[in-house]
């Protein structure tokens, strides 16, 4: 049964690629992805997101199409339709955006489910992975699906949702080992969509009655923990004004069995600084206006001008010239130990600090300069630079970072402040 499965995996970024990457080890697989110079590494064994290591990739990767040949198993990279138009499952994996009002952007999902109409068979099944708000996938994708296509929905075609529960950066908790909830359309399909997931993820799976559960657990689950880092980013505000460090606080609460550690920081990436807004929209559409929710977005999204300031006044009580200071920021990906910069909040902090008119220097061994120069216009060093700096920042918490001799790039009467609390040396911290 399982040697029938012809899988296409829809957008190879941090979630497509090491989950293709996986069913190739059993199935015949063909990634696809829009990005012809994202293909082109891949075809030679090179994961730039640094998700899949370049041997495990290389170990799975064939150079023809299995889908052409018998009992065929691997990855094969394309970016070319006709490569997967032989395909019987097709798994979408592409991002979920919000636009600069912080509303959903489906823009990538349409494209992904007409490129898939194009090439849809009759008796497909097209799983969804992508984070959307519950009832996205029937209402929003599938007659996409049907007006390309010219098949009906669970007639000639069938769907299931699997919502993806990748962490970036994590070489522990990888995509096999992290339990997966699956659905279908019919009884029948969720079976099927389930038993293929089953028969690669060692942590086992969990079967969702609908796709709009399905969906409704995956939003709620970012959306649960944005809520818990927004309470104890307040919570650092005012234990900051009351003149307590707020993570000796929190050190203290955790002894309690049943209390949850959750840290203050920058809240960002492509999940849990995105996902609730997908939950709020559905929400206000049907009537309702989430108030937790959005109040915990909203406290989180101005943490970076907090940050920012909270530095500027450390270094006013030191009596340093804030015209003109110079400033080393560390770190400008949205996680530690990760190149992924998107919807980073460290940038927040950057551009705070620039409102100061402080000059900043932003170091990170781990971003990739001339994607950050495109996406934010602004200037990454990945080498430490050689010069003093009138206060240094720590806003990501990249291990390089916690080996560094932060006191030889300070002037004599400089600040060090840790965002993150993880450094021993420093004069202030959130």
């Amino acid at each position: 049964m399982e040697k029938q499965y012809k899988i296409a995996v829809i957008g190879l970024g941090y979630v497509g690629l090491p989950l293709a990457r996986l069913f190739a080890t059993r199935f015949p697989v063909v990634g696809f992805d829009i990005n012809q110079k994202r293909i082109g590494e891949l075809k030679t064994g090179t994961d730039s997101t640094l998700e899949v290591e370049n041997d495990v990739l290389e170990s799975v990767l064939i150079q023809e199409n299995p889908f052409h040949q018998t009992d065929k198993n691997g990855l094969f990279c394309s970016h070319d339709i006709s490569d997967i138009q032989d395909a019987n499952i097709y798994i979408i994996t592409v991002p979920t955006p919000v636009d600069q009002h912080n509303r959903p952007d489906l823009t990538p999902l349409y494209k992904a489910s007409e490129t898939v109409g194009k090439v849809l068979s009759k008796n497909d099944i097209v799983i969804y992975e992508s984070t959307v708000y519950p009832g996205a996938t029937e209402e929003e994708c599938i007659p996409v699906l049907e007006k390309v296509s010219g098949l009906k929905f669970n007639q000639d075609f069938f769907a299931g949702y699997s919502p993806e529960r990748i962490n970036p950066g994590d070489k522990e908790h990888t995509v096999e080992k992290i339990l997966k909830v699956t659905s279908g359309s019919t009884p029948e399909i969720g079976e099927i969509v389930d038993g293929l997931y089953k028969s690669v993820i060692i942590a086992g799976t969990h079967l969702a009655p609908t796709i709009k559960i399905a969906e409704a657990a995956k939003v709620i689950e970012n959306s649960q923990r944005d809520i818990n880092i927004a309470f104890v980013n307040e919570l650092a505000k005012i234990f900051n004004l009351l003149e307590i460090d707020t993570h000796a606080v929190l050190k203290a609460a955790g002894t309690k069995w049943n209390f949850l550690p959750f840290k203050p920081g920058l809240v960002g990436g492509h999940c849990i600084g995105v996902d609730p807004y997908y939950l709020a929209q559905k929400a206000q559409e049907n009537g309702y206006h989430p108030e937790i929710i959005l109040a915990g977005r909203r406290l989180n999204d101005s943490m970076g001008q907090y940050v920012a300031s909270q530095l500027v006044k450390t270094m006013i009580k030191k009596k340093i010239n804030i015209n003109d200071a110079r400033v080393l920021n560390l770190g400008i990906t949205f996680k530690e130990n990760c190149p992924d910069v998107r919807n980073t909040k460290a940038v927040d902090v950057i551009q705070g600090l620039e409102d100061y008119a402080l000059q900043v220097t932003t170091f990170d061994p781990w971003a990739d300069p001339a994607e950050v120069q495109h996406e934010y216009g602004l200037t990454v060093v990945n080498e430490v630079p050689e010069e003093k700096f009138d206060a240094i920042i720590l806003t990501v918490a990249h291990n390089e970072f916690r080996n560094l001799d932060l006191r030889k790039y300070l002037k004599e009467e400089g600040v060090i402040y840790d965002v993150k609390g993880v450094l021993e040396v420093c004069d202030s911290r959130l």
